[in-house]
């Protein structure tokens, strides 16, 4: 999948409000109630991203878990990268 370009970008970042633009990641901080919350998340995360063979990094930091998507075989983002931040989205 080709690398987005600054327009095509800025249209893919209205469909998933909550993510941020970072260099050539997106990035969004979820919030849960606890460590174990966090932890279902991060699992289902894992089985989405394993369907897609497109993997977030992943931080952990007791109920808060922060995924970043970039598609470095692109060197950047792309359609994968924003397809998945919506299914990440639809989790929560």
């Amino acid at each position: 999948m080709p690398k987005l370009t600054a327009p095509q970008i800025k249209t893919a970042l209205s469909t998933v409000p909550c993510w941020k633009k970072r260099a050539a990641t997106i990035t969004r901080r979820f919030e849960f109630k606890d460590f174990p919350a966090a932890i279902k998340f991060v699992n289902k995360v894992a089985v989405l991203a394993e369907k897609a063979w497109h993997h977030p990094d992943i931080d952990i930091r007791c109920s808060k878990v922060t995924l970043t998507l970039t598609t470095h075989d692109e060197g950047g983002l792309t359609g994968k990268d924003f397809a998945l931040a919506r299914k990440f989205d639809r989790l929560v």
